[in-house]
């Protein structure tokens, strides 16, 4: 079946470790025509704007998106691309499997863990502002219409995926308000899904956890700013942000991404590593229900880094870009 697909390249490395992933999908068996736009500093001078409205328009026609990384910049400068984007589209779950199959690390090798997200609310926001000299305050939003939503996708998701177990994750002991409200909305969906065991962990003896026994955990489910902070702990634990993958869903369509940076200091120079595109393209093409195609893609990316024969140099390897992809599809159409 063809697809008809939105790309955005990104920037910084954005544009070759989205191209490698076209290749990779070609190879793999999927019809797809894409529909490419630009987001990012490089079309800011040119539509006075990071986030185009083209960009909107053809992800709200074709439903579906695979988005390179986009450079945020800290404490100055434009919004955040990927946080207008989610706003914009109320893609209100980012989802963020976490597996040891796809890691390099010799440290951890039963993880497999899925981190679920809120994508609209809390600090993570940005509801910032300036209320006195020297004084700025954030707002921490948490309302029961979004800690609902959020709640009943990871457990909706747990049973799809014949998953065992849900925890969420919070800070209610402290902030009885707020993540007290995300977990009165989580003990109430529970009791929807019965034969998935609910479990409740404090954010930081989460973080600790996740260190100590990686492998107890199955799905969780975190509001903004822990689900920014926790999944990064995750892929620490497999070998970086460059081997997960990142999917952020609406009611009725999807982006999925990169959840690493732009890397402009090594932009150009063929030796970034695609395989979060790569591994965010597989999960695309199972949303899309193209599951021959995403078992390609996975049974390579397993072998090469089984292998461990063409790896970029932040896996330790010395291949380039082209050479991984080219590796990957010899081992499809072999």
């Amino acid at each position: 079946m063809k697809h008809k697909i939105t790309l955005i390249p990104g920037d910084g490395i954005g544009p070759e470790v989205t191209s490698a992933t076209q290749r990779l999908l070609e190879a793999a068996g999927a019809d797809i025509e894409w529909d490419v736009v630009e987001a990012g500093a490089n079309v800011l001078k040119i539509h006075g704007t990071t986030l185009p409205d083209q960009v909107l328009d053809s992800i709200k026609r074709t439903k579906v998106a695979l988005k390179g990384p986009i450079t945020t910049p800290v404490g100055e400068g434009f919004t955040s691309v990927n946080v207008t984007l989610r706003k914009q589209l109320n893609l209100f779950a980012n989802v963020r499997p976490i597996s040891s199959k796809y890691g390099i690390s010799s440290k951890y090798l039963d993880v497999d863990m899925v981190i679920v997200r809120e994508n609209t609310e809390d600090v993570y926001s940005g509801l910032e502002q300036d209320i006195a000299p020297g004084v700025a305050q954030t707002l921490k939003i948490i309302t029961t219409v979004a800690s609902d939503r959020i709640a009943r996708f990871a457990f909706e998701y747990a049973k799809r995926e014949n998953r065992k177990t849900v925890h969420a994750v919070h800070k209610a002991n402290i902030m009885k308000k707020s993540d007290g409200l995300f977990l009165k909305s989580c003990r109430q969906i529970a009791k929807e899904f019965p034969g998935i065991e609910y479990r409740e962990v404090i954010v930081d003896n989460c973080a600790m956890q996740m260190v100590m026994r990686p492998e107890q955990f199955d799905v969780l489910v975190l509001t903004n700013l822990y689900g920014d902070i926790i999944s990064d702990l995750g892929a620490g634990l497999v070998g970086g942000l460059g081997l997960v993958p990142g999917a952020n869903y609406g009611e009725n369509l999807a982006v999925f991404e990169a959840v690493h940076g732009s890397a402009p200091d090594i932009a150009g120079k063929n030796i970034a590593n695609p395989l979060a595109v790569m591994l965010s393209a597989e999960q695309m093409m199972r949303y899309l229900g193209e599951d021959h195609v995403a078992n390609h893609m996975k049974h390579a990316i397993i072998v090469l880094l089984t292998e461990k024969q063409y790896l970029t140099p932040d896996m330790g390897g010395k291949a380039t870009t082209t050479e991984l992809t080219d590796a990957l599809i010899r081992e499809i159409v072999h």
